[in-house]
């Protein structure tokens, strides 16, 4: 869904990596810079959802007038943009989803949100349903250390998401809840596929002296890896208990955001030395 916005929504996005406050605060938010028919660029705060196939999914539900949304008019004829997580920025091709993909899309993000219910209830027309395909792109931040502590806030924020929308979610996961979880299993799995497979390395090759830090690091990569394995699991059963769902990611959250901390703590001053 768009935001009604101004620029010092977008420069709070940009200044705090994707962190908005207020009503905003517990939102998935990204900003998407579409392109006019004059050619002119437009930034807009935009609500996405995933869909478990580690892509990102936008609604083009209609503004405060009934409208479509301007970025959406814009893409019609240019669909190419550029996305802003506030871990990532990448160009990103927009592309509709069609039929069943669609719908099933729409009902996951209906269900959390009732509003778009009601809207699609008031018009004949399908609301779109778009997938923001990536064209490129690398972290945000100047530096490794300022990337990684980027990506490594980015999953503290779906940590601290996921366990109040667990919290909220009555006798029933909803669909989409299901898929936020994981999609943090999958994506905190890569993250640390890839620093096993070079940052670890590096640090090993020029950083002798911290052999027993990397052991640590890759052991609790290790741990965190069977807590994800059972979040998966119980996730993917009939009828999660969102009580026992609660358990395991409180149980990760603190796993997990020790492990950061003491990262952190460990490479942070060295990590910019290193040739990847």
């Amino acid at each position: 869904m768009s935001i009604h916005s101004d620029q010092n929504l977008v420069e709070e996005f940009r200044a705090n990596r994707g962190n908005l406050g207020g009503r905003f605060a517990d939102s998935r938010i990204l900003l998407l810079t579409s392109t006019d028919s004059a050619g002119a660029k437009h930034t807009t705060p935009v609500a996405y959802l995933q869909d478990g196939l580690g892509r990102l999914l936008v609604i083009a539900s209609a503004d405060s007038a009934g409208s479509p949304p301007a970025w959406y008019q814009h893409i019609v004829s240019e669909p190419n943009v550029e996305v802003e997580t506030g871990s990532f920025t990448f160009p990103a091709e927009t592309i509709a989803l069609e039929a069943e993909e669609r719908q099933e899309a729409f009902d996951r993000a209906a269900e959390a949100d009732h509003r778009l219910a009601d809207e699609q209830a008031r018009t004949a027309s399908l609301i779109p349903v778009l997938v923001l395909n990536p064209l490129g792109g690398r972290p945000n931040g100047d530096t490794w250390s300022e990337s990684l502590k980027i990506i490594h806030d980015a999953f503290r924020r779906e940590l601290r998401l996921l366990r109040k929308e667990i919290a909220a979610s009555g006798p029933r996961l909803g669909a989409q809840l299901r898929i936020n979880c994981l999609s943090l299993c999958a994506g905190l799995g890569h993250h640390h596929t890839m620093e096993d497979s070079g940052m670890l390395p590096a640090v090993d090759r020029s950083h002798p002296e911290l052999a027993d830090a990397t052991r640590r690091l890759r052991e609790e990569h290790q741990a965190v890896k069977l807590l994800l394995e059972e979040l998966q699991r119980v996730v993917s059963t009939a009828n999660p208990d969102p009580v026992v769902l609660l358990a395991d990611v409180e149980r990760l959250t603190s796993e997990v955001e020790n492990h950061l901390d003491y990262e952190e703590q460990q490479l942070f001053p060295i990590l910019d030395t290193l040739t990847p």
